[in-house]
């Protein structure tokens, strides 16, 4: 059975390359824009993974992140947070993330660090 991983980022053109880039390797994923479908597509499409861009519109990836890991469900779950913040890991880990990836970042890293965390 493929792994899910869901994305959110409001840049398309980093959605639509992570979104190709995971497919590739052979992951079921699901690309959004918007920071208030995360949880509803969380319950409804229980990814393995998910993927948050730290600064979207609504809410930042880090409040998303927090809400995931304090849902009793979903609280096991792996979060990655991207971030264009350099030098700024140590408070994006305060978050609860499992791993933070800096902007603009090597697809390779990308797929290694989720390979490292669901398989």
């Amino acid at each position: 059975m493929l792994k899910r991983v869901l994305v959110l980022d409001d840049n398309q053109d980093i959605l639509e390359m992570v979104h190709e880039a995971l497919s590739y390797e052979q992951f079921e994923v699901k690309s959004i824009a918007e920071s208030k479908q995360v949880l509803p597509l969380i319950e409804s499409f229980h990814p393995d993974l998910v993927i948050l861009d730290y600064r979207v519109a609504g809410e930042n990836g880090g409040e998303i992140c927090r809400q995931i890991k304090a849902h009793p469900k979903f609280n096991n779950m792996p979060v990655i947070i991207f971030s264009a913040y350099i030098n700024h890991d140590d408070e994006i880990m305060a978050y609860g993330c499992d791993a933070v990836i800096n902007k603009p970042f090597d697809l390779v890293e990308l797929i290694k660090k989720v390979n490292d965390l669901i398989c």
